[in-house]
């Protein structure tokens, strides 16, 4: 019993940034009263806002600050009043919401809004039976007053005022996990415009005059603003709708003093409440789907970027391959070349001839058959080049069903991934038809710009426009293209008698890989921007 005698050390550490705040909430309360009643408490919210803002161990300041406001609110009614209502009526409220705040915590990182609504009708039934039971066990005249009706008016203006703070106080705390577009903010400005507009033209007024003044009608229209908000930007929109809608009703109340009471407006008020809920769970849930759509957008871009990686990345295995097998030409050219020098030197002429054309032959087919493993042409001299100069050349010429490609545009412009991606795609789609239709093919490309796009359409039909793909051709190419095709953001179309494939990029996409493109071409011989001759185009 030794600590009874020589008593207790309690340290208290006091910072000057609690006591700043205790401070500043004392006098947003004095401020918030000074524009309140009974029925519209912007004190509640306040009370509430300021817990939501704050971590709890700055709470015991925003005791110590809720406090210093009753000191000067209810100091100078202890003559009236008595001293035990003063302290006990003072005393309990603040906590009584802290405990609320605290045990609404996990819901409120669930369901935000819904955890708000929660808070706000848990604390304004709670605060205004503390109010009214302490005021009526301690002061007797009150007692002659109707208790429910008493509760009724200041519960709803304690839940409105939280309504109108708590919401805004979420949505500060939560800034950073927003994104505020110029449309955004224009359309708050354009809301915030209209309202205001309407709430000055449709102050509350008595039944009497509502046929003469056509104030109902246009009470009727003070929410539209806040309705077309919360569709535009979900729960953010309605707890700026819901805190303009009520403010502006609750300043336009017609008072005389604190405890005035208005009829009109507390049904007003009591209809805004409703529509309030309704408005927060309405931008939750559109909020909500919001989200899901961004992230299933999201989760489409990602999963395009890595098909677009994974075809880049067997492209360049292919073209490592292809690079390797050209390496391997160029040393067995260089044998034979060698072995061509050494038989004319010891005078086999014939041999040596023979050798060196059946040499020249088998390496003109390997290397087009490399070149169908990779267009290495393609990188320096474009798309054109690579499906008119290339060993997929020579293929569909040896098919004699593939006419001379009409090709127009200049695929230089575009990326070497979406040029390389267009190539294998239209090879593909040339072969699924020659494996599935009869009759002579033809090739058509045109590339464009438009708007901030760019890219290439390709077209794979037969010349017979009365000839009608099979179904069985359409599966497979669909299935065959439609991957590679929609890693690119382009569109396939099979219909009548023809393959579209649709290839775009943004424009900002650098084109790489291309180089020189037109002295090459002039170094070749080949414009793949000339028209084929009439014979051709009749054929």
């Amino acid at each position: 019993m030794q600590w009874w005698k020589d008593g207790l050390l309690v340290r208290i550490r006091v910072s000057p940034e609690g006591v700043a705040l205790a401070l500043l909430y004392a006098l947003a309360c004095w401020a918030a009263r000074k524009m309140s009643l009974d029925q519209f408490y912007l004190p509640a919210g306040v009370r509430v806002a300021a817990l939501l803002l704050c971590p709890p161990r700055l709470w015991p300041y925003l005791l110590l600050g809720e406090y210093a406001y009753f000191a000067q609110l209810r100091i100078p009614l202890l003559e009236k009043y008595g001293l035990s209502w003063v302290i006990f009526a003072s005393a309990f409220l603040m906590p009584a919401v802290m405990l609320i705040v605290r045990l609404h915590r996990k819901l409120l990182e669930r369901t935000t809004i819904v955890g708000i609504i929660s808070i706000a009708m848990c604390a304004a039934v709670v605060v205004s039976l503390l109010n009214l039971g302490i005021s009526h066990l301690l002061w007797p005249p009150l007692r002659e007053t109707a208790f429910l009706t008493s509760a009724l008016r200041y519960a709803l203006g304690d839940f409105i005022g939280i309504l109108v703070l708590a919401p805004l106080a979420l949505l500060w705390i939560r800034r950073s996990e927003e994104s505020w577009s110029k449309r955004s903010v224009a359309a708050v400005a354009a809301s915030l415009v209209a309202t205001l507009v309407i709430g000055l033209h449709a102050t509350p007024v008595a039944p009497a005059t509502v046929a003469a003044t056509g104030s109902l009608q246009l009470l009727l229209l003070l929410p539209i603003p806040a309705i077309a908000l919360t569709c535009l930007l979900g729960w953010r929109g309605a707890a700026i709708g819901v805190a303009t809608v009520n403010l502006i009703i609750g300043l336009t109340t017609p008072k005389i003093e604190p405890e005035a009471f208005d009829a009109a407006t507390f049904a007003t008020q009591q209809a805004m409440a409703i529509a309030s809920v309704a408005l927060l769970l309405l931008g939750a849930r559109i909020t909500h789907f919001q989200n899901q759509h961004r992230l299933r957008e999201e989760d489409g871009r990602n999963t395009l970027l890595l098909a677009r990686r994974t075809h880049t990345s067997s492209e360049m295995d292919l073209r490592e391959r292809a690079a390797h097998l050209r390496r391997l030409g160029d040393g067995l050219d260089l044998s034979l070349n060698e072995m061509v020098n050494w038989l004319h030197a010891q005078g086999h002429h014939a041999v040596a001839d023979s050798l060196k054309h059946t040499s020249e032959v088998h390496s003109r087919l390997f290397r087009a058959q490399a070149s169908m493993i990779y267009p290495a042409a393609l990188e320096r001299l474009g798309l054109y080049v690579a499906l008119q100069a290339g060993g997929v050349r020579e293929n569909w010429n040896s098919t004699h069903r593939v006419c001379q490609p009409r090709l127009s545009g200049d695929p230089c412009r575009l990326s070497s991934n979406l040029q390389l991606a267009a190539y294998r795609s239209i090879v593909e789609a040339v072969s699924i038809l020659l494996g599935g239709e009869t009759g002579q093919l033809i090739v058509r490309g045109r590339c464009g710009v438009q708007g901030d796009r760019r890219g290439i359409v390709l077209f794979a039909s037969m010349i017979d426009r009365r000839h009608a793909l099979a179904r069985s051709t359409m599966d497979q190419a669909a299935e065959q293209l439609a991957g590679r095709i929609l890693a690119y953001g382009g569109s396939l179309h099979c219909g009548r008698n023809r393959i579209r494939i649709l290839l775009e990029e943004s424009i900002d996409t650098p084109p790489g890989g291309v180089i020189s493109v037109r002295e090459e071409w002039r170094e070749s011989g080949i414009d793949p921007f000339q028209q084929p001759p009439p014979a051709a185009q009749r054929e």
